[in-house]
Formats: C-alpha cells, structure tokens, sequence
C-alpha cells in the first residue's frame, strides 16, 4: 500500500500540471483574441500598400475577404478562372466601394503548361507598376472528397496539387519581388486546421497533404521574409460555411462553429500580420484547443468513423441524382414529338 501512494500522487499533480497547462494555453489564446478584437484595426493600405492581389474570389472566402480588403480601402487584382463570375464580383467590389480594381482570367490548374506560363506572363504584366502590398492566396481544389485514393482519377488528384501547392507557390514568387524592393508586404496563404490541429484527414489525404505543405511554406517564408518587412501568414480554418463544405457538417453538432464567409474575412484580415500561422474565428479557436486534449488515436478513430459516414451520404446523393437523370432521358426518349408543340 505504501509504495502504491507516491505514485497516486504522482498522477494526480501530473494530471493538474496537464491541466493546469491546458488551461494557461486556452486562456493566453482568448486573451490574444480579445486584444485584438479590442484593438485598432490595422491600416493595411499604410502599413502594407495600396494593392492587395486575391485569387480565387468569386465566391466563398476569397469573395468576402475581397470585399472586406475593398471596404478598408485597398484598391484589388482579382485573379479566377472563370471571366463571367469575374466580371460579376468586379461589378459588385466597384459599386459598393468604388476602389480601382483589375482583373486577369487564370485557370490555376494549369501551371507549368504553356498555357499557364502565357496566364503567369498575363499577371505580371497586371501588377507590374502597382503597389501590391497583400497577397492573399485563397484559391483551392478540395475535390475529389471523401475518397479513398486509388478511387479517383489519378488527373483529379494532379489538379489538386497543382492549384493548391504549386500555383500558389508561383504566384507568391511573382509577387514577393516587389514587396522585397518597396521593404513591406503581407502575404496570407490560406491553409486548413486538417493539417493543424488535427494528426490525420482520411478520405481526404491528398488535400490535407496540400495544405501542409502551405503551413511549412508559409512558416519559412516568414522567417526568411520578416527581417524585410514582410508578414507572411498561415491561415487554417476549421469548416467555414462555402460550397466546398458538406451538408453534413451544417446539420450536426458542428454548425455553430460553422461560421458564414463574411464573418470569417472580418476576423481573416483583422489577423493579417499578427501571427505566422493562426485560425481567426473564435469558434475555430476553441475546436483548436479541444482537439489538443483528445490522443491522436481517437483523432484517427473519430475522422475516419465520420468521413466514412460522408462519403456513404456523397453515394447515395450521386446514385439519386444519376437514377434521376435516367429517369429523365428514359421520359423524353418516349415521348411523342408531337406532344412537344402542345
């Protein structure tokens, strides 16, 4: 009995220390947060430069971080692959706030091919001159989902890596020579807490790898740059309320953590160049520190129970929407031509 308590005790103050250093964490965390909520928000134009470049910002977070780079004043190159949804965000980013903005039409999938050296040549010329002071690299593939490997087609997987790893690594190249000249800039690569917060993404291993690599990118970058008066950060969000997140999410325990695209870019560009890498939100915030009490075994256990779950309901949504379209042929294959002038 004697010597079973010394070891009790052992593990009871191990257990407060544990504790204890959980706590401290979380509270610096929510301190940090406050403070800057509470602070002045930063003058980005003056600190950084007139310029911010976006990609990917017709929709999603890319469209509301534009809006709001816009609302502080900053004037926008707006980089997408599609000119109509291009055009369509340039119409509203100018009519609600009147900043100059540019346009160059880009299908980031396509770097390292003739066509996408001729688009690389394109958005030089656009920001050659300005004073780009922000980078935000949202742009990304996050399909295929919810797969095993060997299920997609080996292209698919290529495109991922393509926009989220090598476009944006040669956008960045593009544009850090100027900051480096003007001695400031921000750049903020938008990663994910799949790769952060958590040891491992099933079923969606390919994208998760993707934005590891954006993490380790953006941390070097930010020793390497910091001494010239750049900031360079990693973003990495849990769920934020875009197409690219399942229905699922929306409708489980998850949902009010989930916060709209608008509410995530008010905290995104509130944190541009206060940390290297960060999750903005409050409530991200606070699924980081309880992922950090639960062992990577369960982690393992949990990800994969639920992303197994989402990629039973991706199925039968598919075979649905495929028994309805044979449905449809199936229809106008019967019916009568003449029944079509009725």
């Amino acid at each position: 009995m004697t010597g079973t308590a010394p070891a009790a005790w052992f593990i009871f103050f191990l257990l407060v220390f544990v504790g204890g250093v959980s706590a401290a964490a979380f509270s610096f965390r929510l301190l940090v947060y406050l403070a800057l909520c509470l602070s002045r928000p930063k003058d980005l134009r003056r600190r950084y430069g007139a310029w911010a470049l976006v990609t990917g910002p017709t929709s999603g977070i890319g469209r509301s971080v534009a809006l709001e780079l816009a609302r502080r004043g900053l004037n926008l190159v707006l980089l997408d692959l599609d000119a109509a949804n291009l055009q369509e965000t340039f119409d509203v980013i100018t009519s609600r706030h009147g900043v100059k903005t540019r346009t160059v039409v880009f299908d980031l999938s396509l770097v390292g091919t003739p066509q996408g050296d001729e688009s690389m040549r394109r958005l030089r010329a656009a920001i050659e001159g300005l004073d780009v002071g922000v980078l935000v690299n949202n742009a990304g593939v996050g399909r295929p989902a919810v797969a095993y490997l060997h299920e997609a087609d080996v292209e698919a997987w290529v495109r991922m890596v393509r926009v989220n790893l090598w476009a944006l690594t040669e956008v960045t190249a593009a544009v850090l020579p100027g900051m480096v000249e003007r001695g400031r800039g921000a750049v903020l690569n938008m990663g994910s807490a799949s790769s952060e917060a958590i040891p491992s993404f099933p079923l969606n291993t390919i994208y998760a790898a993707t934005k590891r690599y954006v993490s380790k990118f953006s941390r070097s970058l930010y020793v390497e740059y910091r001494s010239k008066g750049i900031d360079v950060q990693c973003q990495a969000p849990f769920f934020v309320a875009t197409r690219l997140v399942p229905s699922a999410v929306l409708d489980n325990w998850l949902s009010p953590f989930v916060p709209t695209p608008d509410a995530y870019a008010r905290a995104a560009v509130r944190w541009i160049g206060h940390a290297p890498l960060c999750t903005p939100a409050v409530g991200h915030q606070l699924l980081w520190c309880l992922a950090g009490v639960l062992p990577d075994a369960a982690h393992d256990w949990l990800r994969l129970r639920e992303h197994l779950r989402f990629r039973a309901l991706f199925q039968r949504e598919r075979a649905a929407m495929a028994s309805a379209a044979d449905r449809g042929r199936e229809r106008k294959r019967r019916t009568p031509k003449n029944e079509f002038f009725l």
